[in-house]
């Protein structure tokens, strides 16, 4: 490293935090050794908070009916390529039923802005979710709603909710979306989340069009101040019918290196380790871990509609059974001296990183 790297990178352990400007100067400056460094730095800090704990969620994708028509994704309004499914209130308990006998403590019910998925139906799934499962975290994850509805679902129990800002700089949001979605709507509804109890998770996209260093700078500095409790960071993959088709992927490299810079500006942040991670790369998922993620989301969603939940290109799927992915996934995070935990991986609010 240079004086300016090594400064940058000694400041932001210490005091978890830079400007857009150093943030971008560190991105402009990235190496290997740049990047070992910053993944050693980001596991010692996510051990200090977290220990060698590893948490699993277990993933939902109950529709892929969308409103939407988001230019990067494969489930959007537009693709009528798509086959369009719902899951039934008994199928997802079904999906949760599994996953819990396994040994996942956190569902996550993801799917499209579906308007049958009504805040009455959604509230009650989620009133059948706890009941079956006391001491369970249930997350949602269904896009743009209401102050009235996000307040609604967390009066049924909901937990934690999920909502990527994609991207924090409007005028790239504008180029990634139609006219009728802002960046102002979708950090209002961040907001409103909080307001309404939420542990809030958002997150950006990482090599999408149009992204520069200035914009991933802005994202950074967006978490930094924000402070999510949870943060979802992924390569951009094309979908092949969407208008962005043609475009080039991000990369798993830059990816792991704003991980380990987000685990240090945010020691607490509970960080996944995307499944776009392992679209890009076999050993996607490892590296975010290595990086400094702490989250495994492994799919719980019926085999035959995996394929139909196809955000973006190449995204995997398995047929296996809960039990089969939680002993897979602890054999692999036993190689990398994690271990899989059976627990909700509340954040530890009650304490900040230095008192630790």
């Amino acid at each position: 490293m240079t004086d300016r790297p090594a400064t940058l990178v000694a400041k932001l352990a210490r005091g978890h935090g830079l400007s857009p400007d150093e943030y971008a100067a560190l991105i402009d400056a990235r190496t290997p050794a740049l990047a070992d460094e910053l993944a050693g730095r980001a596991r010692e800090v996510c051990e200090a908070v977290y220990g060698d704990g590893v948490f699993a969620r277990g993933l939902i994708e109950f529709t892929n009916i969308c409103a939407n028509d988001c230019y990067y994704c494969g489930i959007r309004r537009s693709n009528r390529a798509c086959e369009r499914y719902r899951l039934t209130r008994e199928q997802i308990l079904a999906c949760a039923e599994e996953g819990w006998q396994a040994g996942f403590r956190t569902f996550v019910l993801q799917g499209g802005e579906d308007p049958a998925a009504t805040d009455e139906w959604l509230a009650g799934v989620v009133g059948n979710l706890k009941a079956a499962h006391p001491g369970c975290a249930v997350t949602l994850s269904v896009g743009e709603r209401s102050r009235e509805s996000y307040e609604c679902l967390r009066a049924a129990g909901a937990d934690r909710y999920l909502l990527r800002h994609e991207t924090a700089t409007a005028a790239h949001y504008r180029q990634l979306h139609p006219a009728a979605m802002t960046l102002q709507r979708r950090m209002a509804c961040l907001s409103a989340l909080r307001e309404a109890g939420f542990a809030v998770g958002a997150g950006f996209m990482v090599g999408s069009p149009f992204q520069t260093t200035e914009r991933l700078a802005a994202d950074l500095a967006f978490v930094q101040e924000f402070r999510p409790e949870m943060c979802g960071i992924g390569p951009f993959v094309p979908h092949r019918d969407t208008p962005f088709a043609a475009e080039a992927p991000g990369t798993v490299e830059l990816t792991c290196y704003l991980l380990s810079l987000v685990r240090l500006a945010h020691p607490t942040v509970l960080l996944p380790a995307t499944t776009a991670l392992e679209a890009l790369d076999p050993r996607g998922r490892e590296k975010g871990i290595l990086a400094g993620a702490n989250v495994v989301m492994p799919n719980l969603t019926p085999p035959e509609h995996q394929g139909d939940y196809a955000l973006y290109d190449g995204k995997p799927r398995s047929s296996a059974g809960a039990a089969r992915k939680w002993a897979d996934l602890a054999a692999q995070l036993e190689l990398l001296g994690r271990r899989l935990v059976v627990d909700r991986g509340n954040p530890m609010k009650e304490k900040t990183y230095d008192s630790l």
